[in-house]
């Protein structure tokens, strides 16, 4: 896919800026990432069958459910400063719900690399918090950036659910964020204009990249999905594609795509994108609705075209053809990025440095090896007992 409409992976800035409130904040709280555009989701390939009934025999058993580990407190000492044991609890269990996943149902092991991970980064957080202590943040400042969360749930009552799955409240909240705060302004000083990037640094990453920035064929598409079983029977088939018929008909005398999607269509996302689903390339999408719409000319509306979703009614609004992404065009989102790693390796250097020089304790048990899977018997020679 190409460079500027790739989904960069996250940065770490915010980890290793903004790391011990933010990293319980921006991390934890919002680790379950706001409500995104739903489009029709590549095709899953059937589940093999289970293998023979010897084999089953020797598979490799479920994981247990974990047991509580006995931590010591505090769990670390960061120079004279203790990092205690409810802390690192907390935090781990709000990492947990934000992310939904059942505590006992983690093995030891993956609990500890779990309690390691974050120990790590409360570390760091616990070294920049004592540097950035006379650094000033203004009420203002955290409340602005409390917005940026908040836009990326679409309402205050999405945002504030995602508040109270992850246990947070909305003082500790902002507590938290000025914490952060104060460690990302104490990070910008000592990175000062070291991020800094060229025109020049965007033409050779330009060069070196040219595949980057080639634009496959890209179409525009709006859907009315008439939902049906995978394993609905041919009378209710039969009844779902006659709806679906019927929609489609409705569109073709003149009624309006977008409100009809309002109205009719099963697809959770219509009530809010009236069935758009903005542009996608080929193999974005299932395939039957892929090789419909990338036929289909602009404005035009389907006949029902069935998938495993069930029946949808497909408008053809846009439709990009295939180009290479011109310099200019790209060098906008190209400076951001580049100095958004410039950025990161800076972080990381000065990171590296407060960590080096920090006297730490870390009290943490080692994680357990897991358990070896059960070896499978040898084969019996034929004529002979098994061995």
């Amino acid at each position: 896919m190409p460079w500027q409409f790739r989904r960069l992976l996250p940065m770490k800035i915010i980890p290793t800026v903004i790391l011990t409130a933010s990293i319980l904040t921006a991390s934890t709280l919002f680790a379950a990432e706001a409500p995104k555009k739903k489009e029709p989701a590549k095709k899953k390939e059937p589940a093999k069958k289970e293998a023979a009934a010897e084999t089953e025999k020797v598979a490799p058993k479920p994981a247990p459910k974990a047991s509580a580990i006995d931590l010591k407190d505090p769990v670390a000492v960061v120079d004279g400063v203790e990092i205690k044991k409810a802390e690192l609890e907390e935090a781990f269990a709000r990492m947990l719900a934000a992310q939904g996943i059942p505590a006992d149902q983690l093995p030891s092991e993956q609990r500890i690399q779990g309690y390691r991970m974050i120990l790590d980064d409360m570390i760091i957080g616990k070294i920049i918090t004592k540097k950035a202590a006379e650094t000033k943040v203004t009420d203002e400042e955290v409340a602005a950036k409390i917005e940026t969360f908040k836009t990326r749930f679409g309402s205050e009552a999405a945002f504030k659910e995602q508040i109270a799955k992850s246990g947070m409240t909305i003082d500790k909240l902002k507590e938290n964020v000025r914490d952060g705060l104060r460690q990302e302004n104490w990070i910008n000083a000592q990175i000062k204009d070291q991020d800094a990037v060229a025109d020049k640094d965007a033409e050779e990453f330009y060069k070196k990249n040219p595949d980057q920035f080639k634009q496959p064929e890209q179409v525009r598409a709006s859907h009315i999905l008439v939902k049906l079983e995978k394993d609905a029977k041919p009378e209710v088939v039969a009844e779902k594609e006659k709806a679906a018929k019927a929609i489609a008909a409705r569109v073709k005398k003149g009624e309006a795509f977008d409100k009809l999607a309002q109205e009719l269509s099963e697809d959770p996302s219509a009530k809010q994108n009236s069935g758009d689903l903005n542009f996608f390339g080929k193999g974005q999408m299932v395939p039957e609705f892929s090789d419909a719409a990338f036929k289909m000319k602009k404005d035009e509306i389907s006949e029902p075209v069935r998938s495993s979703f069930g029946f949808h009614v497909i408008k053809l609004t846009d439709r990009k053809e295939a180009e290479t992404v011109t310099l200019e065009a790209a060098k906008p989102k190209l400076l951001a990025y580049l100095k958004q790693q410039k950025r990161q390796g800076e972080i990381e250097k000065v990171v590296k440095g407060l960590r080096e020089k920090a006297d730490v304790k870390i009290n943490l048990p080692e994680a357990p090896k897991p358990p070896a899977p059960p070896v499978a018997p040898a084969a019996s020679v034929p004529g002979e007992a098994p061995k």
